[in-house]
């Protein structure tokens, strides 16, 4: 009797779009397990995977806001980062020498270990069985009943059981004319040294930019314009101070938080410590905390509270923070407390009509270039990113209560028009926001990433 052997069951298929920080950190958290015989396939419209616009920067002054030491890509391998870093100052890889992982190391460096990682699943630059790159742009993405398929902007069309959105911040400035975004230099979008720059936003994206165009050597004043008008504050040597998860009031008020929060900060420094060590001591509690609010208490934290708390726990290297404070002591640099109420094109720049904060009157400045360095708070559904529409087009996925990200579950899965979770469509990163506030640093993505390649891995539908 002849025998006929079953062949093995093919892997499962992956498709991440968006192949930046997070799409690069998913990708690494499901193929490190090769028990797991995922196939996983990566679409990104940049020449370079892992980069995205956070590293895909060329300037060595813009740093980390993260020392070395907590920046590795696997929280169960803290110092893997570190690592890689000491063994490419070995063979002399880097330009400069980092003499501890309290560093903060340029940015476009991170791009580079992010893309090494990628590397170790690729054999002579060619996919593995593994990891398959596509370079392009996903324009849809449909769900059928075995599987997903997304079409690229050449007509293509990929399968897969499952499809991860790792798209990252959309990057759609204000206007065509005036408006510009930062992640080029700004000799390539026209800035002259004597040209009028007004920034909107005052966070480590704004920092960023100053910096180019200051040691760039321009001349002309730069205003950076936000509600508040607040830089980020530094960062010192300091440890994270142990807290107590029973001490924290999950599911207060935001008053009440932040007065438990002031009061544990006052108590600490009142001993000596620094109220950095606190705020770096809730990090692993803060998405817990979001998510014990109400959708009332969330809206009145992004209202009230979220620039005072972002200026301390997202905070600048040291010595970024000594050349903004330069700037800004030069004159070189005014941060302005005001709202944007209206931009008007002219001729050759343009008219920014805003009003200060705390005053009633309408005040205007001409400009020659806007720096829109803004994030949170543009509305996804206005998003220029055609895949990201195409769900919301499809009805397969739907904004938060918040309207500040897509609406999925504590798995990551996308939440469609009726409040159903699909068990096909997930998403990681900044687009996910809404969920877990605090995931657009590598240390929680990293996280995140590595709880949805366990999900993934273990639940796949047939």
């Amino acid at each position: 009797m002849t025998q006929y052997l079953q062949s093995p069951r093919p892997p499962k298929r992956v498709l991440i779009i968006g192949g930046g920080a997070s799409g690069a950190l998913l990708t690494c958290h499901l193929l490190r397990d090769p028990t797991r015989k995922l196939t996983v396939t990566l679409v990104e419209k940049r020449a370079e995977v892992g980069r995205g616009v956070a590293y895909f920067t060329a300037d060595p002054n813009h740093l980390l806001n993260v020392r070395a030491a907590n920046m590795s890509a696997f929280a169960d391998q803290p110092d893997h980062f570190w690592r890689w870093l000491c063994a490419q100052e070995k063979n002399g890889s880097l330009r400069y020498r980092y003499a501890d992982s309290f560093r903060f190391v340029p940015r476009n460096i991170y791009g580079e270990y992010i893309g090494s990682l990628l590397s170790a699943f690729l054999i002579g630059g060619e996919p593995t069985g593994s990891l398959h790159v596509i370079r392009g742009e996903c324009v849809s993405i449909e769900q059928l009943g075995s599987g997903v398929t997304i079409a690229l902007a050449d007509g293509s069309r990929v399968h897969g059981e499952i499809a991860v959105l790792a798209t990252g911040h959309d990057t759609s400035p204000l206007c065509d004319d005036f408006c510009i975004e930062p992640w080029t230099a700004p000799a390539e979008v026209g800035i002259t040294p004597d040209s009028r720059i007004l920034i909107l936003g005052t966070g480590l994206t704004m920092v960023d930019y100053v910096l180019s165009l200051v040691l760039g050597g321009h001349k002309a004043p730069i205003i950076a314009m936000s509600r508040h008008g607040l830089r980020p504050q530094g960062h010192r040597p300091a440890q994270p101070s142990p807290i107590d998860c029973a001490t924290i009031p999950f599911g207060a008020g935001v008053v009440d938080l932040f007065r438990w929060l002031r009061g544990t900060i006052d108590t600490h420094t009142a001993e000596g410590g620094d109220w950095r060590s606190i705020i770096d001591g809730i990090r692993p509690f803060t998405q817990q905390i979001w998510q014990s609010l109400s959708v009332r208490q969330r809206r009145s934290f992004l209202e009230h509270a979220r620039s005072w708390w972002e200026v301390y726990r997202h905070r600048m290297a040291p010595e970024v923070e000594n050349r903004i404070d330069g700037a800004i002591a030069s004159g070189r640099l005014t941060l302005l407390a005001a709202k944007l109420m209206a931009i008007e094109p002219g001729v050759a720049s343009a008219v920014v009509r805003y009003r200060r904060r705390g005053q009633s009157a309408i005040e205007t400045i001409e400009t020659d270039k806007i720096v829109d360095c803004r994030h949170i708070g543009r509305v996804p559904l206005k998003v220029t990113n055609p895949a990201v529409r195409s769900l919301f087009d499809a009805g397969l996925a739907r904004l938060d209560p918040l309207s500040i990200g897509i609406d999925v579950t504590p798995e990551c899965a996308v939440i469609d028009r009726f409040g159903v979770p699909s068990e096909r469509l997930f998403a990681v990163g900044p687009l996910t926001r809404a969920g877990f506030w605090e995931i657009v640093a590598v240390p929680d993505i990293r996280v995140q990433c590595a709880a949805l390649a366990n999900h993934l891995a273990s639940g796949l539908p047939a």
